[in-house]
């Protein structure tokens, strides 16, 4: 660990959001809509930065303000990546369901 990654403050989080050939950060693309409350965002996020995907979260119709009330927002989690990487995202996410909806028939049989 090099000593400019050390800190008192909180660690941050995420991945660097990539710049575009001008140098400017790329704008972000609407991956999915998440409407679970549990651990499913969490679990996406953490699937996608795995693969060096960057996320953006945003809790839609006011559910960031639920988030500080109540813990947790009931209007669920849009996330966000990089427009160059939005074909990437979506491959992952699609790959990783189709994975889990195969354990499950497996498990009914």
């Amino acid at each position: 660990m090099a000593f400019e990654d050390w800190s008192f403050g909180k660690p941050k989080k995420g991945l660097p959001w990539p710049n575009g050939e001008d140098g400017n950060p790329v704008p972000p693309a609407f991956l999915t809509h998440l409407s679970a409350v549990g651990l499913e965002g969490q679990i996406a996020i953490s699937l996608l930065e795995s693969e060096g995907i960057p996320v953006v979260t945003q809790h839609p119709n006011g559910g960031d303000f639920g988030k500080i009330i109540i813990g947790f927002s009931g209007t669920g989690l849009d996330l966000y990546v990089p427009m160059p990487l939005l074909e990437d995202a979506r491959g992952l996410l699609e790959s990783e369901e189709f994975e889990d909806d195969e354990l499950r028939e497996d498990d009914l049989v």
